[in-house]
């Protein structure tokens, strides 16, 4: 018998992961979609919350390398931290 309490995660992975590259990697101007986000409940619920869901386009549009980037998505420009970016992974078009 399995024990109700415990959770299972589960991880949808797409089918040609070798296409898949963090948002950090994207350059400015450089647009990519939504495929998966790796992380805990909580950073998913946050990342969903500002419009980070599969399928969804994305377009960098500052990315120093180095501290926060700003990418546009569903009309808005949000910000984020490379320790957030660096768990969603998108496919770049």
């Amino acid at each position: 018998m399995t024990n109700p309490s415990k959770s299972l995660e589960v991880t949808i992975i797409a089918p040609n992961t070798q296409a898949l590259h963090t948002l950090c990697d994207l350059p400015v101007g450089g647009t990519g979609i939504v495929r998966q986000l790796s992380g805990g409940r909580e950073f998913t619920n946050v990342a969903a919350s500002l419009g980070f869901t599969p399928g969804v386009e994305v377009t960098m549009v500052q990315n120093y390398h180095h501290g926060p980037l700003i990418v546009s998505l569903r009309d808005t420009r949000v910000a984020l931290g490379r320790g957030e970016a660096v768990k969603i992974l998108v496919e770049v078009v």
